[in-house]
């Protein structure tokens, strides 16, 4: 079963997400999802390493976004060449365990990413969380997008959806 969790064809697809910088302790990076009339959202900003910052993000708010038993999440991206952190978040909490997969866009071309909910691992504040347990997609809340891994510089991700398989 296919479950899509975010089709980014309409305006109206971007307004329940919100950024989430390294301001939040200090830095000066900055993000935003925006909506581009050709039907997709792009996710964009500066991530600067000043101030000890280094991270950019946005997140959905929450949603019943329960996936019972799916086994893979699949993103539709345009990239920068750079790498990304697909979260998926599975309570309503603002700074709480997220499971993370990494996933390279590729420059200057539409792809479809397919990352096994498998993966995904517990983080919490850029740091693995040991003894937590595996992802269950039939929790999930929340989804975000970062950029971090001292990528420093202007990024750039078109999204044309995020589903559960």
């Amino acid at each position: 079963m296919v479950r899509e969790l975010f089709c980014f064809e309409s305006a109206s697809s971007v307004e329940n997400w919100r950024a989430i910088d390294d301001v939040v302790m200090g830095g000066v990076s900055h993000s935003h999802l925006r909506y581009n009339a050709s039907g997709y959202s792009v996710f964009e900003g500066l991530v600067s390493l000043e101030q000890n910052g280094g991270f950019a993000s946005v997140r959905s708010c929450s949603l019943d976004l329960a996936s019972p038993g799916a086994v893979t999440c699949v993103i539709e991206v345009y990239g920068d060449g750079k790498r990304y952190n697909l979260n998926l978040v599975t309570d309503n909490s603002f700074d709480g365990v997220k499971y993370q997969s990494a996933f390279d866009a590729p420059k200057d071309q539409w792809a479809s990413i397919q990352m096994p909910v498998s993966l995904f691992r517990p983080n919490f504040r850029g740091r693995l969380v040991p003894g937590s347990p595996p992802l269950d997609p039939a929790h999930l809340r929340q989804i975000g997008l970062m950029i971090a891994d001292r990528q420093a510089g202007p990024f750039r991700l078109a999204i044309r959806s995020i589903k559960m398989i």
